[in-house]
C-alpha cells in the first residue's frame, strides 16, 4: 500500500461524509479556476493546506514531499514563459530585469512576471484542493460516491482497475530492480542503462501477465460489468455543510470586492 493510499484511509478526517469532502473541495477548484485571481489562489491553498495538516492531520513533512513532485513541472514550464529575447535595438518598457549577451538581450517583464506568479499559485491551489481530497478519501468511497451519482459503471470500473493497476506496476519494477541490484545490475552507467531496459520490458510483461490472471480471476468469481463492494455507512453534517458554504461565500465576497 502506498502511503498516501493508507493516509486516505487513517486521517482525522476519514468519518467525514466523502460527498461533503468531494463537493467542499471541487467547489473551490471550480471557483478558483474560473476566476483565475491570485488572491483567491493564496486563500484556498492557504485553506486547503491548513484543512490538510490540522484537521486531517497529515504530517507537514510528507505534505511538502508531494507538493515538490509537481514542483518541478511547473518550474520547467514557467521557465519559458518567464525570459524572454530579443535584439539590443529593440526597445521594450516594463523590464523587470535583463542581461545583454552580445547582441541579445534576455529579459523578465511585468507582464511575463505577473502572469508566471498567477499561474504557480493557480496551479498550487488546485493542486491542493485534488491532495485535500486524495489524502481524506480512500479510491473506493469516491468511486462509491460516483456510482451514486449515476456516473456510467464502465468508467467506474475503468478507473478502479487503472488506480489498482499503479501498485501492480510499483510492486513488480520494485522487485525487479532489487534484483538487479543485488547482481551489481547497476554498477556502472552501461550496465545501468541495460539493466533500466530490461527491467521496462520484464514490467510490461509481468503487467500483462498479471492482467490476464486478474481477468480470469473476474470471470471466475461471476463478474458481469459491474464491481460489488461493501460500503461504509457515512451521516451527513450540518456542520460541515455550514463549514463549506462560509468558505465558499467568502471566497466570492473577497474575489467581488477586489
Amino acid at each position: 500500500m502506498l502511503l498516501i493510499d493508507k493516509y486516505a484511509y487513517f486521517n482525522g478526517l476519514k468519518d467525514v461524509h466523502p460527498l461533503e469532502k468531494m463537493v467542499f473541495a471541487l467547489s473551490l477548484l471550480l471557483f478558483s479556476l474560473t476566476v483565475r485571481d491570485m488572491a483567491v489562489s493564496l486563500i484556498t491553498f492557504t485553506v486547503m493546506s491548513a484543512l490538510i495538516i490540522f484537521a486531517a492531520k497529515i504530517p507537514l513533512s510528507y505534505y511538502l514531499k508531494l507538493l515538490l513532485l509537481p514542483g518541478f513541472f511547473i518550474l520547467s514550464g514557467t521557465i519559458t514563459i518567464l525570459f524572454s529575447f530579443t535584439s539590443k535595438s529593440t526597445s521594450i518598457s516594463n523590464i523587470w530585469w535583463s542581461w545583454k549577451i552580445g547582441n541579445w538581450q534576455i529579459f523578465i517583464s511585468d507582464d511575463s512576471f505577473g502572469t508566471v506568479t498567477n499561474l504557480i499559485t493557480v496551479v498550487f491551489c488546485s493542486i491542493s484542493c485534488l491532495y485535500f481530497l486524495t489524502l481524506t478519501t480512500p479510491i473506493t468511497v469516491i468511486l462509491s460516491v460516483l456510482r451514486k451519482l449515476k456516473v456510467p459503471s464502465l468508467l467506474v470500473d475503468l478507473i478502479e482497475l487503472t488506480y489498482r493497476f499503479i501498485f501492480i506496476f510499483l510492486d513488480t519494477a520494485l522487485a525487479i530492480h532489487q534484483s538487479q541490484a543485488s547482481r551489481l545490475g547497476y554498477g556502472s552507467l552501461r550496465k545501468g542503462i541495460r539493466s533500466l531496459g530490461l527491467l521496462i520490458s520484464s514490467l510490461f510483461l509481468g503487467v500483462l501477465q498479471r492482467s490476464g490472471q486478474l481477468t480470469m480471476a473476474m470471470n471466475a468469481r461471476g463478474y458481469q460489468e459491474n464491481l460489488s463492494y461493501i460500503e461504509d455507512t457515512y451521516t451527513y453534517s450540518s456542520r460541515n455543510w455550514l463549514i463549506a458554504i462560509v468558505i465558499l461565500g467568502s471566497l466570492i465576497l473577497i474575489n467581488g470586492y477586489l
